[in-house]
């Protein structure tokens, strides 16, 4: 058995389809299974949906920021900006609200919101060997919320996994690949396959192979033409348009630590 694990796509087909590309080098596929933030800060929110729905055998979980598009919620609002006296954040804050609007004008007019608004929280199966896979955007129980990042400590990463009754976790969210296993439990990020805030700037994904005798989790990063992704940016005249080219040009790399 093979399962392609990715996550974080946010409307970009062109890093979507240097994944799949990648995806076919690595033999056949029975599963695919795509974590959210499908269609948010992008700028070809229904290409993607239009090619990751017709992938064979795919399954789906949301993210916040398709919760967003759906519900009109956004991460933080200017009163709570206000509250915490972090005044720096309303530009970004102006940025992400014109994306969201942008792009649940984009999926209703497209006929996409009700699918987007069924996406379930997360997906279960067992392995051949008994290995409890389970997948979800940022972490068990949640779309939302700091995630599954490198900084959080051993307790800290343990609270997150507590009772969550699953062998193996695959999660996406911040962005930035990770594997860690903690009180038996092992938690793979598989970063993201648009929107990069790691150094390399490029997509990533997880391969995982499994039989009766165990199985192996492959991550897998994959280049794609952020000059392109830049040049389509600019052509719908995206209203958030600045802030998904920081993403391309590496202005929001997490810092280390």
């Amino acid at each position: 058995m093979r399962i392609a694990v990715l996550s974080d796509i946010h409307g970009n087909p062109i890093a979507l389809e240097a994944v799949l590309a990648d995806i076919q080098t690595q033999g056949p596929i029975d599963e695919y299974w795509i974590l959210g933030d499908l269609v948010a800060i992008g700028y070809d929110p229904v290409t993607v949906l239009e090619r990751v729905t017709k992938l064979p055998r795919v399954r789906f979980t949301r993210g916040n920021t398709d919760r967003y598009v759906v519900s009109d919620e956004l991460p933080i609002s200017i009163e709570q900006i206000r509250a915490q006296g972090r005044l720096e954040m309303l530009p970004k804050l102006l940025s992400t609200v014109k994306s969201f609007a942008w792009t649940k004008g984009y999926v209703t007019a497209t006929g996409w919101l009700d699918w987007l608004s069924r996406l379930p929280l997360e997906q279960r199966l067992t392995l051949p060997d008994g290995t409890r896979l389970l997948g979800v955007h940022a972490a068990p129980g949640t779309d939302d919320g700091p995630g599954i990042h490198p900084r959080l400590s051993e307790a800290e990463l343990e609270a997150l996994v507590k009772d969550c009754n699953a062998d193996l976790i695959c999660v996406g969210h911040t962005h930035i690949p990770l594997d860690r296993t903690v009180a038996g439990v092992r938690v793979v990020n598989l970063g993201s396959v648009s929107n990069p805030v790691t150094p390399e700037l490029v997509a990533s994904y997880a391969i995982v192979k499994a039989n009766n005798s165990g199985y192996q989790l492959q991550l897998r990063r994959v280049p794609y033409d952020r000059e392109a992704v830049m040049e389509a940016i600019r052509r719908v005249r995206h209203p958030a348009g600045d802030y998904l080219l920081g993403y391309m040009r590496g202005e929001y790399v997490a810092r280390k630590g």
